[in-house]
């Protein structure tokens, strides 16, 4: 239960993280850790917090950290039922990974480099030290079925719309690849798109983030 209570703790955390990134971003890695640490303040406490709108966004954000805490307890104690505690941490990267990217991107559109290119270093390094998943040169091949398959596939539909695949989605889609291997990553390309397809019908949209999608179809096929 010590994984669970981790992922609950982290979890709460999220919004946190992920409203700090729309205040600071484009930044410096540097800046940006500076900045979710400790934030500028450019309004004084007093008057944010006898402001209606701020009472209502706190609240809001409550339950918000509440339940993305109570998920990432649950994903954290599945992980570890079914990877055990051995190399726990490294799927614990994984998973936390992608769901705070899920809340980055669904907020602000984005998938900012500070949080994909060290999870894609990681994905190297679980690679060669693990190998639960792949092995280093699965793992090399994996991100780069990730980086350009969809690259190749955005040749065909550019002319429809020229961001039909952002630049955040396809390094995090390496990123993918370099953990799960050139054989999931397709398997999460496919899911994701079905995912996306669902929550597009929905809300009658045909535009939005796909990072969430990916991100949660990546950690689907971790748990299957």
């Amino acid at each position: 239960m010590i994984y669970a209570l981790y992922g609950l703790i982290f979890g709460m955390f999220i919004p946190y993280i992920a409203r700090r990134f729309g205040k600071f971003m484009p930044a410096t890695p540097a800046f940006a850790l500076f900045s979710i640490v400790r934030p500028q303040r450019r309004v004084s406490r007093q008057k944010v917090k006898t402001n209606p709108r701020y009472l209502d966004l706190r609240a809001a954000y409550r339950w918000r950290s509440l339940m993305f805490g109570l998920v990432c307890g649950l994903l954290s104690w599945v992980m570890f039922y079914k990877y055990g505690s051995d190399n726990m941490v490294w799927y614990l990267l994984f998973l936390w990974g992608a769901l705070l990217l899920i809340e980055i991107d669904y907020r602000w559109l984005m998938l900012p480099d500070i949080v994909t290119v060290p999870l894609l270093i990681f994905g190297f390094g679980y690679a060669v030290m693990v190998g639960g998943w792949v092995g280093p040169g699965e793992s090399f091949i994996g991100a780069v079925v990730g980086y350009f398959l969809p690259v190749f596939a955005s040749l065909f539909l550019v002319w429809r719309d020229k961001d039909v695949f952002g630049g955040g989605d396809i390094k995090y889609l390496a990123v993918v690849g370099a953990w799960m291997g050139p054989d999931r990553i397709l398997y999460v390309i496919l899911t994701a798109c079905a995912v996306f397809g669902l929550y597009a019908a929905l809300k009658k949209r045909r535009e939005g983030a796909f990072g969430p999608a990916i991100a949660a179809a990546a950690v689907v096929w971790a748990l299957i």
